[in-house]
């Protein structure tokens, strides 16, 4: 496919169609207030992101419940007083002509006690002296879910991203290494999934056929299994629970190094499925014009920026301007983000990352 291909119109099962290929990936910036309420940061940051061309913004990963917290000045939907600022976003995305969608997280046995987080693990072994949450606990964070998708659709979006990746709560339900629960949550991966069924089905149920439901996936480390996770994700695109699948890779192009699908690209093992109407895009070191356009040609329908969004804010311009466009080395220096217009917090934040900025960048 050419590059140009990326600009072309993309159905989806709920709600109107993305506009071309390109996602924002859910970037967290911590940059909203210590309530989780949004921050002049905050709006900053998705004015710009509105006019950049982009089909479907992703706000980063947003607590559904207070106790789930896992940074400091994460975004939340956990209460109705985060509302005022949730709504202005979603007008904000809107009048640039995108679409809009809340990650939901809960970061589960990950949740940080310094910043208020109750750690909720899955099994008793994963937390030193914290027992793994009872059943009712677990149902409890479920309707959490559903309740901030709720709050999502009040504040005009048009969708949310349920996080399931990285060992985050519905990630380590899902791993039989940080799950040994004998309950209906645990044992067998049907059990092990059941909470991400639940929380998919749930949102659905509570908020229409007109709502999009997207799911962040990755496939490596916190004890994840490939073989299961492909099966789970065949599951839900056989039963098309979800409008689209977000791939989180490290690197789009990763092969597998071991097991029944040594040799081939972790990408193709879910690009093969068959998925009906949910559509599937893939993060990770998407720099250029040219890996955008092949990660079509490998089956995606659409593809998540994430690093080359930060450094380069409208992104998709820059590729619909030029075919043949790369974004610049990383890392870079802080200023090259601040006169891009990054806010400060967030240019902090990246201050962490130092194969994003360089350190002691002034």
């Amino acid at each position: 496919m050419a590059v140009s291909d990326l600009f072309k119109p993309l159905p989806l099962l709920h709600g109107p169609a993305m506009r071309n290929r390109f996602m924002l990936a859910p970037l967290t910036n911590q940059q909203s207030e210590f309530d989780g309420t949004a921050s002049e940061f905050d709006h900053i940051w998705y004015e710009q992101l509105a006019e950049s061309g982009y089909a479907l913004i992703q706000t980063c990963a947003t607590t559904v419940e207070a106790s789930g917290i896992a940074f400091a000045r994460q975004l939340g939907i956990h209460s109705d007083e985060h509302l005022p600022g949730l709504t202005r976003i979603a007008s904000t995305i809107r009048v640039g002509g995108g679409l809009s969608a809340v990650q939901l997280h809960h970061a589960g046995h990950r949740a940080n006690p310094l910043l208020g987080g109750i750690p909720a693990p899955a099994s008793s072994d994963t937390v030193p002296g914290v027992d793994a949450i009872t059943t009712e606990e677990v149902e409890r964070i479920r309707d959490s879910f559903i309740t901030a998708a709720k709050r999502a659709q009040l504040a005009g979006f048009d969708g949310v991203a349920v996080h399931g990746a990285f060992g985050w709560i519905l990630s380590e339900f899902m791993s039989p290494y940080l799950n040994d629960r004998n309950d209906k949550y645990g044992g067998s991966l049907e059990n092990r999934a059941r909470l991400t069924i639940e929380v998919i089905e749930g949102i659905r149920r509570e908020c229409g056929p007109d709502f999009q439901i997207g799911w962040r996936l990755s496939i490596e480390r916190y004890g994840l299994v490939l073989e299961e996770l492909r099966a789970v994700t065949a599951y839900i695109f056989d039963r098309e629970l979800i409008d689209y699948l977000d791939l989180a890779l490290w690197d789009s192009a990763q092969v597998v190094h071991e097991g029944q699908f040594k040799g081939k690209s972790m990408l193709s093992l879910f690009t093969e499925l068959p998925r009906k109407g949910v559509r599937l895009g893939v993060a990770g070191k998407i720099m250029t014009a040219r890996r955008a356009g092949e990660l079509l040609d490998e089956g995606c329908d659409f593809v998540l920026i994430a690093r080359a969004g930060i450094i380069q804010r409208d992104f998709p311009l820059q590729v619909k301007a030029n075919p043949a466009y790369e974004s610049v080395k990383m890392p870079v220096m802080a200023e090259h983000l601040r006169q891009g217009g990054l806010p400060e917090r967030f240019i902090n934040h990246l201050r962490g990352w130092q194969t994003i900025v360089f350190p002691n960048s002034p």
